[in-house]
C-alpha cells in the first residue's frame, strides 16, 4: 500500500533542520530551505541544545524561517538543566517569533554529576509548563492553542528499564497535554508496529509519526547507534560500507528509508518526519519513491 491509498486523510509530511555552525554551513542550509519548501511539508522542527551560540543559531534559524519562508517551524525544547524561569522565557520568546508549534523534550543528562538536572527534569513536566504558558498568553495566540509534540521510542530508550516503561512515559506525556509524537530513529519497521500496538493497548491516543534517516553515512550511523543503543542492520551497513561512492550510498539509504516509510504507512502512520541533516538531497528522494507528492495534493482544493 502507498500513502495515495489512503485517500481519506492525506499523510503529513515534516523534516528536522540544525542550526548552521558556519558561514558556509549557512548557505548550503538556505538552499536546502528552498528545496524543502518546493515540497510544502506542513512544519520544519528546529533543533535546539549545546551551547548558548548553538541555542542563539536556532533562534536565528527560526526567526528566518518565520519571516523569509512559508514554513511552519516547530521549536524543539529542551528542559534538562533549566530553571522555570528561564523555560517559561524561552517559551514566551518562541509566542514573540511567531513560533505555534512546540517539541518538548527532555533532553540529554549533563555527564557530570554535579550538575544540576534543572527545576523541571522530565518532558512531561515541560508540556505542562508549556500548557501554562498557554493559558496565560491566550490573547498572544488569538484565542487558539500551541502544537506540542513530544518523542517516542520504538527501541528501549537506553536509561529506561524496559520498552513497555517508554510506553508508559509516553502516556504520561499525553496526559500532560501531548498533541502527537515524533519517533526516535530506528531501523526495522516491525519496531514502529509494536510501538504503536503497544501505545494505543496502553491507552495512547495521539497521532505516532515514525521519524525515519536516510541512511546514506556510515560514520553518522555508527555515532548514532553509539548514543542511542541502537544498531542498523548489518547488510545495510555492509552495503553502505562497500559502496562505491557517496552517489551509491544515498541511493542505498534513500532505499532503506523509503522501505522503513512504507512499511510506517502500511501499519497506518499519519504522516513522515525525516531527519534530513540539513541536506534534501536525500529526502526528497524518498518523498518522491513514496509518491508522497501526489498523496499529498489530495489536501489541496480543487
Amino acid at each position: 500500500m502507498t500513502p495515495h491509498d489512503r485517500a481519506a486523510i492525506p499523510p503529513s509530511l515534516s523534516y528536522e533542520l540544525y542550526p548552521p555552525a558556519t558561514p558556509e554551513a549557512g548557505d548550503s542550509l538556505f538552499h536546502t530551505i528552498d528545496e524543502l519548501s518546493a515540497t510544502t511539508p506542513d512544519y520544519v522542527s528546529v533543533t535546539f541544545s549545546g551551547t548558548p551560540g548553538r541555542r542563539r543559531a536556532s533562534v536565528g534559524l527560526i526567526e528566518h524561517l518565520v519571516r523569509n519562508t512559508r514554513l511552519r517551524p516547530l521549536a524543539h525544547l529542551t528542559c534538562v538543566g533549566e530553571t522555570r524561569e528561564s523555560l517559561d522565557r524561552l517559551v514566551r520568546e518562541f509566542l514573540g517569533l511567531g513560533v505555534r508549534g512546540l517539541l518538548a523534550l527532555r533532553g540529554d543528562l549533563p555527564r557530570d554529576p554535579e550538575v544540576p538536572s534543572g527545576d523541571v527534569p522530565f518532558a512531561h513536566q515541560l508540556v505542562e509548563l508549556i500548557r501554562d504558558v498557554e493559558a496565560r498568553h491566550g490573547a498572544t495566540l488569538a484565542g487558539g492553542k500551541l502544537a506540542v509534540g513530544v518523542a517516542a521510542y520504538p527501541n528501549r530508550h537506553p536509561e529506561s528499564p524496559s520498552f513497555l516503561h517508554d510506553v508508559e512515559v509516553l502516556v504520561t506525556k499525553q496526559r500532560s497535554g501531548a498533541d502527537f509524537a515524533i519517533t526516535q530513529v530506528y531501523f526495522d519497521p516491525a519496531h514502529y508496529v509494536a510501538l504503536v500496538a503497544a501505545s494505543r493497548a496502553a491507552g495512547v491516543t495521539i497521532p505516532i509519526i515514525p521519524g525515519v534517516m536516510p541512511m546514506a553515512n556510515v560514520r553518522r550511523l555508527e555515532r548514532l547507534a553509539m548514543m542511542t543503543g541502537v544498531r542498523p542492520d548489518a547488510a545495510l551497513l555492509h552495503r553502505l560500507e562497500t559502496a562505491s561512492d557517496d552517489g551509491e550510498r544515498r541511493r542505498i539509504g534513500v532505499r532503506a528509508a523509503a522501505v522503513l516509510a512504507r512499511a510506517a504507512f502500511d501499519a497506518g502512520a499519519p504522516g513522515l518526519h525525516l531527519y534530513t541533516f540539513n541536506d534534501h538531497r536525500a529526502s526528497v528522494e524518498v518523498i518522491d519513491q513514496l509518491d508522497l507528492p501526489a498523496a499529498r495534493s489530495l489536501a489541496v482544493p480543487a
